[in-house]
């Protein structure tokens, strides 16, 4: 049978992984600038744990774990004979795949709150699975690379991480604009238009909108049994002026009787008004009203950052989620996270042509094999090289020199060392550089040093 990938993965090459790195390190190195911490959690969860947490849709989407040994005999008959999918899933899956990295981490802080220090900040880099049709930047495994604070709700976290985010994607030189919103405003919109029971629903239609238009969030939302007097009334949603501003100030009198909405726009002010005094520009900050991200656990700010240049989907995201470890028995911790979408950005970068040349390949000498005795000699400086943190390799058979040069220049090694007879008898090294062709011979001391 002919081996195939399964849909939605990859392989990575080694061009592909140095890049990848290239970016982890980034935001490893800005996650650490910003007093986060490390955190590791298991690949899967037991399945109680991941469901109920990101609403109708995103249950869906959880990969699921069969039972091990023989699953099938303890299912009940009737459920089995029907093909009842939704009963049987409780009798033959106690694990799932994590679907990303928000909920094991509520689960951490749930299990380790007593012995923690708050506020508690850390970050993870790590693969999530979720079973969605594959897509061009949508992938069925892919990386989270997220940063979180749990157990303060003070605003100025939100503010942090706005510079986070674009000190993080100005270090890549990607272009980008950061979209903000608030739970607490949808609420108060759902509550003007009087479909405060279809929060949900109204929400989740509304997070579509840059995919299926105004006409299509109109006829989901008539599909959810949404008056059109409730549609009328959400009307000025598709019509929003480019000032974000003046936007949360015509927001604020319709808010006027509804004081969870009205809180939400003083909220986003705060954020706006103080990263306006930190001299970020509004030119990379948009108050985007549509803003939903279709989770259920968000409770206040919402984050949502997409590049300028490329037509792609969100490249990060997050938001507020007051009362996530609730729903595991722990009260009073609020947290607010963003996530780096590993994958997006690095295909942003790639068509963009951001990537540097010099972290494609680490070798930077070849040694040339004229034969055994001149092998080991060789052996001996590359040995001195990787003592020096230098990445040096010998061709590995006494091949004709010509075979010797495409293997160099095939894997963009830019230099190739000569230390045949002669060189040895002489203690001296003959270095070519591949890219410009100049040749030079030092003494091996002149080499190491």
């Amino acid at each position: 049978m002919k081996p195939s990938l399964a849909k939605g993965t990859r392989d990575f090459s080694s061009e592909e992984v140095f890049r990848r790195k290239f970016i982890i390190n980034t935001l490893q190195n800005n996650f650490e600038l910003f007093g986060f911490q490390p955190l590791e959690t298991p690949s899967f969860e037991n399945l109680s744990t991941l469901t109920g947490k990101y609403g109708e849709e995103g249950d869906r989407l959880i990969f699921k774990i069969l039972n091990s040994g023989d699953y099938a005999s303890k299912t009940k008959d009737e459920d089995w004979n029907s093909k009842n999918s939704q009963k049987l899933i409780s009798q033959i899956s106690e694990k799932a795949l994590r679907y990303d990295l928000t909920v094991p981490f509520a689960r951490y802080v749930t299990m380790n709150h007593g012995t923690m220090t708050f506020p508690f900040k850390r970050y993870q880099i790590q693969p999530v699975w979720r079973a969605d049709r594959p897509q061009k930047g949508r992938f069925r495994e892919f990386y989270q690379c997220d940063a979180d604070v749990v157990g303060s709700e003070s605003l100025w976290q939100e503010v942090e991480l706005v510079q986070l985010y674009l000190q993080s994607f100005s270090d890549l030189k990607i272009p980008v604009t950061l979209h903000l919103n608030n739970r607490k405003i949808l609420s108060g919109l759902a509550e003007y238009a009087g479909i405060s029971k279809h929060l949900i629903e109204f929400t989740v239609a509304l997070d579509k909108l840059d995919k299926i238009g105004k006409e299509g969030v109109i006829k989901e939302l008539l599909e959810k049994n949404i008056s059109q007097t409730s549609i009328d009334k959400l009307e000025f949603l598709f019509e929003q002026t480019d000032d974000s501003m003046e936007n949360l100030l015509l927001l604020k009198e319709k808010f006027v009787e509804d004081d969870l909405g009205f809180k939400g726009v003083e909220e986003l002010e705060f954020v706006f008004n103080k990263c306006l005094d930190l001299g970020i520009s509004l030119e990379n900050l948009k108050f985007d009203i549509t803003l939903a991200r279709g989770l259920d656990y968000y409770t206040g700010a919402i984050f949502e950052v997409k590049a300028d240049e490329v037509a792609m989907g969100s490249i990060g995201g997050g938001g507020r989620y007051d009362n996530l470890t609730e729903v595991f028995g722990v009260k009073n911790i609020p947290g607010i996270g963003i996530s780096f979408g590993l994958d997006r950005i690095y295909l942003v970068m790639e068509e963009l042509g951001l990537f540097p040349q010099s972290i494609e390949n680490s070798v930077k000498y070849l040694f040339a094999n004229y034969g055994e005795r001149e092998s080991l000699e060789a052996l001996k400086v590359i040995f001195q090289l990787r003592k020096n943190g230098i990445s040096a390799e010998l061709y590995p058979e006494s091949a004709k020199l010509k075979k010797q040069f495409t293997y160099a220049e095939k894997k963009g090694i830019p230099n190739l060392v000569f230390f045949g007879e002669q060189e040895i008898s002489e203690n001296k090294i003959t270095i070519k550089n591949l890219e410009s062709g100049e040749q030079k011979t030092l003494s091996i001391n002149e080499f190491l040093n």
